[in-house]
């Protein structure tokens, strides 16, 4: 689970650390923004991680703006528009700054693709873009809205229904209703989530490495706990230790003792000491394909309470585990790891002490993305999905205790991309 982009900036501010987010792209914990210092010997030595990761091909995009057109002409979209994101990206490989002047792309279902962009930025754009040279461009006095409407009318579509990616801002949605006044105005969901929810052996190979990389970093990172460290050194250490294994806006958040019990984490600046619950839960990204890993461990010798709670959700975790069954529904999985809290005497539902949250959510280019493990989701699970397996069990007053690993969806059922950590005095294998 992932920590939002206000909660980290409070903590700057009261903890002295900035936690900061790059969008969905992956958590950083507010020691991950500092420079590192002193940095341990066992993360000083730490080489990048073996082996290589290919990059997503022009050819795999290209299908994936294929199947969006299938699924547009089911949903009786003319077009779909994108704003800087990362569906731009998924779908054509282009990185762009979001600003008050607009930058598009346009996914007719059927003709050329189009972009839109500001005159003075053409050349800019015509060195990062792909599969099109129908850049279109605005002056800084004229209405780029038009420059839109333009491009429906050319491929046919002004007068019918236009999908906007769900993060395309509302001022963008408004100018191209005021310029195309005949045009239908919906989310895009059903096309953007109907092909970024399914992932290639490209994309699971890309995540796989993000999950290994994580897993590299928080095992050294977790050598070096000693008596007194705050949160700001122990993730100083995380981010020392992606650097160095390559793994990109690689970070964590981090809670000691009584605030692993907030699943986002507190404010409260916190120091280590013998006995307290440790609990570390982060990733980084590599060809932009994201890791979420959770290890909750206890700094000493876990005490009866903290190794029940630990073995109680570890049962959680297994429970949602073997519920991931293709043809399932997701709301499924949610319901057996939820059972084996509530059947220990905690919840029911979201109450606290207990399970306050969805089980699960979606993960590939962004932290949080479509579909989830929750109740109510019917969504059936299928080959390709990706989801994190997380149901944290908080105390206030005491603790919490979360373990996420991140699975994948065969046709055989769902594969970790992480091992589960065996007891809680192993958060690893190894």
């Amino acid at each position: 689970m992932r920590p939002s982009r206000r909660q980290f900036i409070q903590a700057s501010s009261v903890a002295a650390a900035a936690y900061t987010v790059a969008g969905c792209a992956g958590p950083r914990a507010p020691e991950a923004t500092a420079p590192a210092t002193d940095v341990p010997a066992v993360i000083a030595a730490l080489q990048p991680f073996p082996g290589t990761a290919a990059p997503i091909s022009d050819e795999e995009r290209l299908g994936r703006i294929e199947k969006a057109r299938r699924l547009m002409t089911e949903q009786g979209l003319g077009a779909v528009i994108l704003e800087p994101s990362t569906s731009l990206s998924y779908f054509a490989g282009v990185r762009w700054g979001l600003s008050e002047r607009p930058f598009l792309l346009v996914i007719p279902a059927k003709g050329e693709l189009a972009y839109v962009c500001p005159a003075f930025e053409e050349e800019r754009a015509r060195e990062i873009t792909r599969f099109t040279d129908d850049i279109r461009v605005w002056q800084e006095d004229e209405d780029w809205g038009a420059v839109i409407a333009g491009i429906l009318r050319d491929r046919g579509v002004a007068g019918g229904k236009i999908g906007f990616e769900e993060r395309v801002r509302f001022f963008v949605a408004e100018g191209v209703r005021a310029a195309a006044p005949g045009a239908e105005i919906v989310l895009a969901t059903p096309v953007t989530a109907g092909c970024r929810m399914y992932k290639s052996p490209a994309e699971i190979a890309l995540m796989q490495r993000a999950s290994d990389i994580t897993i590299e970093a928080y095992k050294a990172a977790f050598t070096t706990f000693r008596e007194g460290m705050t949160q700001v050194e122990l993730g100083r250490h995380i981010r020392a230790a992606f650097d160095a294994l390559g793994g990109a806006s690689g970070g964590a958040l981090i809670s000691f003792g009584e605030y692993t019990a907030f699943p986002h984490g507190s404010i409260t600046p916190q120091a280590l000491k013998e006995g307290d619950v440790v609990l570390v839960d982060g990733g980084c990204n590599v060809e932009g394909y994201q890791s979420d890993i959770t290890r909750t461990t206890v700094f000493g010798t876990p005490t009866a309470r903290q190794t029940e709670i630990w073995n109680l959700e570890k049962a959680a975790q297994a429970a949602g585990f073997a519920a991931a069954r293709v043809g399932a529904p997701c709301e499924a999985v949610d319901a057996a790891a939820r059972k084996v809290i509530t059947d220990a005497g905690f919840g029911p539902d979201y109450k606290v002490p207990g399970l306050p949250h969805r089980t699960g959510h979606g993960i590939g280019m962004d932290g949080h993305e479509w579909t989830n493990f929750v109740r109510g989701n019917t969504t059936p699970l299928a080959p390709g999905m990706c989801f994190s397996n997380e149901p944290t069990i908080v105390i206030y007053g005491e603790f919490g205790i979360r373990l996420e690993d991140c699975l994948y969806m065969t046709e055989d059922g769902p594969k970790y991309f992480s091992e589960p950590s065996p007891a809680v005095d192993r958060p690893f294998h190894t």
